[in-house]
Protein backbone atom coordinates (compact mmCIF):
# COMPACT_ATOMS: atom_id res chain seq x y z
CA UNK A 1 0.00 0.00 0.00
CA UNK A 2 1.32 3.46 -0.95
CA UNK A 3 2.21 6.09 1.64
CA UNK A 4 -0.37 8.83 2.01
CA UNK A 5 2.03 10.92 4.08
CA UNK A 6 5.83 10.76 4.21
CA UNK A 7 7.99 13.01 6.40
CA UNK A 8 11.77 12.90 6.28
CA UNK A 9 14.13 14.75 8.62
CA UNK A 10 11.67 17.55 9.42
CA UNK A 11 13.08 20.49 11.38
CA UNK A 12 11.08 23.43 12.75
CA UNK A 13 12.88 26.30 14.47
CA UNK A 14 11.35 29.19 16.44
CA UNK A 15 13.84 31.93 17.33
CA UNK A 16 16.71 29.42 17.52
CA UNK A 17 14.59 26.94 19.49
CA UNK A 18 14.41 23.61 17.66
CA UNK A 19 10.78 22.59 18.06
CA UNK A 20 11.21 19.59 15.74
CA UNK A 21 14.56 17.84 15.41
CA UNK A 22 14.78 15.70 12.30
CA UNK A 23 11.44 13.92 12.65
CA UNK A 24 10.59 11.21 10.11
CA UNK A 25 7.47 9.08 9.72
CA UNK A 26 5.35 7.36 7.11
CA UNK A 27 1.60 6.80 7.18
CA UNK A 28 0.10 4.32 4.75
CA UNK A 29 -3.06 5.20 2.85
CA UNK A 30 -6.13 4.36 4.91
CA UNK A 31 -4.21 4.00 8.19
CA UNK A 32 -4.77 5.86 11.43
CA UNK A 33 -1.45 6.93 12.97
CA UNK A 34 -1.07 8.45 16.44
CA UNK A 35 1.38 10.93 17.94
CA UNK A 36 1.79 10.83 21.71
CA UNK A 37 4.02 12.55 24.23
CA UNK A 38 3.98 15.14 26.98
CA UNK A 39 3.05 18.78 26.39
CA UNK A 40 5.77 20.54 24.42
CA UNK A 41 7.02 17.35 22.78
CA UNK A 42 6.32 18.71 19.28
CA UNK A 43 3.15 16.75 18.39
CA UNK A 44 0.96 19.71 17.41
CA UNK A 45 3.90 21.52 15.79
CA UNK A 46 4.31 18.53 13.48
CA UNK A 47 0.67 18.74 12.38
CA UNK A 48 0.93 22.49 11.84
CA UNK A 49 4.09 22.05 9.76
CA UNK A 50 2.28 19.54 7.54
CA UNK A 51 -0.65 21.96 7.18
CA UNK A 52 1.70 24.83 6.32
CA UNK A 53 0.79 26.81 9.45
CA UNK A 54 4.42 26.90 10.62
CA UNK A 55 7.46 26.91 8.31
CA UNK A 56 9.86 23.99 8.11
CA UNK A 57 13.55 24.88 8.41
CA UNK A 58 14.61 21.69 6.62
CA UNK A 59 13.44 18.21 5.71
CA UNK A 60 10.66 17.15 3.38
CA UNK A 61 6.93 16.43 3.49
CA UNK A 62 5.18 14.41 0.76
CA UNK A 63 1.44 13.84 0.39
CA UNK A 64 0.34 10.96 -1.83
CA UNK A 65 3.81 10.88 -3.37
CA UNK A 66 4.02 14.62 -4.11
CA UNK A 67 6.69 16.58 -2.22
CA UNK A 68 5.31 19.83 -0.82
CA UNK A 69 6.89 23.23 -1.30
CA UNK A 70 7.03 26.04 1.23
CA UNK A 71 3.53 27.22 0.30
CA UNK A 72 0.39 25.12 0.25
CA UNK A 73 -1.84 25.46 -2.79
CA UNK A 74 -5.58 24.82 -3.13
CA UNK A 75 -4.95 21.29 -4.35
CA UNK A 76 -3.22 20.51 -1.03
CA UNK A 77 -6.23 21.63 1.01
CA UNK A 78 -8.48 19.51 -1.16
CA UNK A 79 -6.41 16.52 -0.03
CA UNK A 80 -5.55 17.47 3.55
CA UNK A 81 -7.77 19.05 6.20
CA UNK A 82 -7.24 19.67 9.91
CA UNK A 83 -9.57 19.46 12.91
CA UNK A 84 -8.32 21.59 15.79
CA UNK A 85 -8.41 20.95 19.51
CA UNK A 86 -10.75 23.72 20.61
CA UNK A 87 -14.13 23.89 18.84
CA UNK A 88 -14.81 27.18 20.64
CA UNK A 89 -11.78 28.79 19.03
CA UNK A 90 -11.87 27.19 15.58
CA UNK A 91 -15.40 28.33 14.63
CA UNK A 92 -16.51 31.96 14.40
CA UNK A 93 -19.25 32.30 17.06
CA UNK A 94 -21.24 34.88 15.06
CA UNK A 95 -21.38 32.91 11.83
CA UNK A 96 -24.10 30.41 11.02
CA UNK A 97 -23.21 26.78 10.39
CA UNK A 98 -24.30 27.35 6.80
CA UNK A 99 -21.79 30.17 6.32
CA UNK A 100 -19.02 28.19 8.00
CA UNK A 101 -19.59 25.35 5.54
CA UNK A 102 -20.12 27.61 2.52
CA UNK A 103 -16.73 29.31 2.94
CA UNK A 104 -14.44 26.43 1.86
CA UNK A 105 -16.81 25.58 -0.99
CA UNK A 106 -16.65 29.17 -2.27
CA UNK A 107 -12.84 29.27 -1.99
CA UNK A 108 -12.50 26.08 -4.03
CA UNK A 109 -15.22 26.93 -6.53
CA UNK A 110 -17.63 24.04 -5.93
CA UNK A 111 -20.98 24.40 -7.69
CA UNK A 112 -22.75 21.60 -5.79
CA UNK A 113 -22.62 23.34 -2.40
CA UNK A 114 -26.20 22.56 -1.41
CA UNK A 115 -25.70 18.82 -1.81
CA UNK A 116 -22.33 18.87 -0.05
CA UNK A 117 -23.65 20.81 2.96
CA UNK A 118 -26.60 18.45 3.43
CA UNK A 119 -24.35 15.41 3.11
CA UNK A 120 -21.74 16.78 5.53
CA UNK A 121 -24.28 17.64 8.23
CA UNK A 122 -26.00 14.28 7.90
CA UNK A 123 -22.65 12.49 8.05
CA UNK A 124 -21.72 14.06 11.40
CA UNK A 125 -25.15 13.40 12.88
CA UNK A 126 -26.50 16.95 12.97
CA UNK A 127 -28.90 17.16 10.05
CA UNK A 128 -30.09 20.26 8.22
CA UNK A 129 -31.96 21.54 11.30
CA UNK A 130 -28.62 22.88 12.54
CA UNK A 131 -27.74 24.61 9.29
CA UNK A 132 -28.84 28.14 10.22
CA UNK A 133 -27.89 28.10 13.87
CA UNK A 134 -24.97 30.19 15.04
CA UNK A 135 -21.85 28.51 16.38
CA UNK A 136 -22.28 30.24 19.75
CA UNK A 137 -25.68 28.53 20.11
CA UNK A 138 -24.14 25.05 19.91
CA UNK A 139 -22.69 22.80 22.59
CA UNK A 140 -19.02 21.82 22.50
CA UNK A 141 -19.77 18.44 20.98
CA UNK A 142 -22.03 19.99 18.33
CA UNK A 143 -19.36 22.56 17.47
CA UNK A 144 -16.77 19.86 17.00
CA UNK A 145 -19.16 17.98 14.73
CA UNK A 146 -19.50 21.15 12.65
CA UNK A 147 -15.69 21.44 12.56
CA UNK A 148 -15.49 17.84 11.32
CA UNK A 149 -18.18 18.54 8.71
CA UNK A 150 -16.21 21.58 7.51
CA UNK A 151 -13.09 19.43 7.19
CA UNK A 152 -14.97 16.73 5.28
CA UNK A 153 -16.88 18.96 2.89
CA UNK A 154 -14.01 19.18 0.39
CA UNK A 155 -13.70 15.36 0.43
CA UNK A 156 -10.05 15.18 1.55
CA UNK A 157 -8.11 11.94 1.76
CA UNK A 158 -6.15 12.88 4.91
CA UNK A 159 -7.37 14.36 8.21
CA UNK A 160 -4.97 15.91 10.72
CA UNK A 161 -6.57 15.64 14.17
CA UNK A 162 -5.08 17.78 16.93
CA UNK A 163 -6.53 16.36 20.17
CA UNK A 164 -10.05 16.60 18.70
CA UNK A 165 -11.87 15.61 21.90
CA UNK A 166 -9.69 16.97 24.72
CA UNK A 167 -11.81 20.15 25.09
CA UNK A 168 -15.05 18.15 25.32
CA UNK A 169 -16.88 16.65 28.27
CA UNK A 170 -16.02 13.02 28.91
CA UNK A 171 -19.58 11.97 28.07
CA UNK A 172 -19.26 13.50 24.59
CA UNK A 173 -15.72 12.35 23.79
CA UNK A 174 -16.68 8.76 22.97
CA UNK A 175 -19.46 9.91 20.62
CA UNK A 176 -17.08 12.12 18.62
CA UNK A 177 -14.33 9.47 18.52
CA UNK A 178 -16.76 6.80 17.32
CA UNK A 179 -18.05 9.23 14.69
CA UNK A 180 -14.51 9.87 13.42
CA UNK A 181 -13.73 6.16 13.25
CA UNK A 182 -16.96 5.42 11.40
CA UNK A 183 -16.23 8.19 8.87
CA UNK A 184 -12.65 6.98 8.38
CA UNK A 185 -13.76 3.46 7.57
CA UNK A 186 -16.58 4.56 5.29
CA UNK A 187 -14.51 7.11 3.35
CA UNK A 188 -11.24 5.16 3.60
CA UNK A 189 -9.52 8.22 5.05
CA UNK A 190 -6.01 8.48 6.44
CA UNK A 191 -5.70 9.94 9.95
CA UNK A 192 -2.73 11.52 11.70
CA UNK A 193 -3.91 12.07 15.26
CA UNK A 194 -2.34 13.88 18.20
CA UNK A 195 -3.45 12.94 21.70
CA UNK A 196 -2.08 12.94 25.22
CA UNK A 197 -4.52 10.15 26.10
CA UNK A 198 -2.95 6.75 25.43
CA UNK A 199 -6.28 4.95 25.68
CA UNK A 200 -7.72 7.11 22.90
CA UNK A 201 -4.71 6.56 20.67
CA UNK A 202 -4.76 2.78 21.06
CA UNK A 203 -8.51 2.78 20.38
CA UNK A 204 -8.23 4.93 17.24
CA UNK A 205 -4.81 4.12 15.78
CA UNK A 206 -3.05 1.04 14.47
CA UNK A 207 0.43 2.55 14.84
CA UNK A 208 1.89 5.44 16.79
CA UNK A 209 5.04 7.44 17.40
CA UNK A 210 6.16 8.58 20.84
CA UNK A 211 7.69 12.07 20.88
CA UNK A 212 9.84 13.94 23.41
CA UNK A 213 11.52 17.34 23.10
CA UNK A 214 10.84 17.53 19.37
CA UNK A 215 12.25 14.09 18.58
CA UNK A 216 10.85 10.65 17.82
CA UNK A 217 11.50 8.35 20.79
CA UNK A 218 10.10 5.12 19.35
CA UNK A 219 7.54 3.75 16.90
CA UNK A 220 5.04 1.16 18.13
CA UNK A 221 1.90 -0.68 17.18
CA UNK A 222 -1.15 -0.18 19.37
CA UNK A 223 -0.90 -3.79 20.58
CA UNK A 224 2.72 -3.25 21.66
CA UNK A 225 1.70 -0.24 23.74
CA UNK A 226 -1.27 -2.05 25.28
CA UNK A 227 1.01 -4.98 26.16
CA UNK A 228 3.68 -2.63 27.57
CA UNK A 229 6.15 -4.04 25.03
CA UNK A 230 8.13 -0.82 24.83
CA UNK A 231 11.86 -0.22 24.78
CA UNK A 232 12.32 3.33 26.09
CA UNK A 233 12.07 4.54 29.69
CA UNK A 234 10.25 7.66 28.54
CA UNK A 235 7.44 5.55 27.06
CA UNK A 236 7.27 3.47 30.25
CA UNK A 237 6.91 6.68 32.25
CA UNK A 238 4.06 7.79 29.98
CA UNK A 239 2.32 4.49 30.62
CA UNK A 240 2.71 4.85 34.39
CA UNK A 241 1.48 8.45 34.27
CA UNK A 242 -1.67 7.48 32.38
CA UNK A 243 -3.65 5.88 35.19
CA UNK A 244 -6.79 5.44 33.11
CA UNK A 245 -4.75 3.68 30.44
CA UNK A 246 -3.21 1.33 32.99
CA UNK A 247 -6.69 0.34 34.24
CA UNK A 248 -7.85 -0.59 30.74
CA UNK A 249 -4.67 -2.35 29.62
Amino acid sequence: MNAALSIDGLEVVFDRFRALKGVSLEVKSGDSFGLVGESGSGKSTLLKAIAGLVPAASGSIAVNGKTLGTRRDKAFYREVQMVFQDPYGSLHPRQTVDRLLQEPLAIHGFADGEKRIQRALDEVGLGTGFRFRYAHQLSGGQRQRVAIARALILEPSILLLDEPTSALDASVQAEVLNLLEEIRRRRKLTFLMVSHDLAIVTHMCERLMVMQNGEAVENLTASQLIGHRVTKDYTRNLLRASEGFVRTA
